[in-house]
């Protein structure tokens, strides 16, 4: 079993926000994958469908960012998954927006909603891929950054970047994560 976690803000008012492009990864990977989200359980909302032998899950949590632990594990633990089952993607404010980057481990890197999953799972050794949305302009909080939209000039290399990471979950699906990570990265 392999779940692909998108972390976001749940909600018309965070569409379209630099914090949901986890959730924006899911909704293309919905497409790729043919597995739509029609279950409403674990505090997220979910879809899953079986690959050759193995089944794949797709996650949007709905518990908010700081939360997204109270939704990943307690399906992690309905379906008997480990955190070498789970690949996460999440916005990464020291990545410019348009790039990509994938790693096996790690910290949270002040990562609120990363932080959540961390303590809930009590490793950091899960697969993850971050998504570039840029440090906040001089004096902008980076809390209004991070719930703020992209510039129109930042949203072709967006869409590039969400393609590409949507890319990497499709492969993951297929090849070993270190494969996918050099491929990619």
């Amino acid at each position: 079993m392999k779940l692909i976690v998108g972390l976001g803000n749940p909600g018309p008012k965070y569409d379209g926000t630099r914090h949901n492009v986890g959730f924006d990864v899911i909704d293309r990977c919905q497409d790729k994958l043919n597995i739509s989200l029609s279950q409403n359980k674990f505090k997220g909302v979910y879809g899953s469908a079986g690959m050759g032998d193995q089944k794949i899950f797709l996650l949007k949590p709905l518990t908010y960012m700081n939360l997204s632990g109270e939704s990943v594990v307690p399906l992690m633990n309905f379906y008997k998954m480990t955190a070498e089952d789970i690949l996460v993607v999440y916005d990464d404010l020291d990545l410019a927006p348009g790039k990509i980057r994938l790693r096996e481990k790690g910290g949270a890197g002040g990562h609120n909603g990363m932080k959540s999953l961390i303590q809930h799972l009590g490793t950091d050794r899960f697969k993850r891929i971050r998504v570039g949305v840029g440090r906040p302009d001089h004096g902008q909080a980076v809390t209004d950054h991070v719930l703020g939209r992209f510039a129109p000039d930042e949203r072709e290399d967006v869409n590039t970047a969400l393609e590409k990471a949507a890319e990497a979950c499709e492969a993951w699906t297929k090849e070993p994560f270190n494969q996918v990570m050099n491929q990619f990265n």
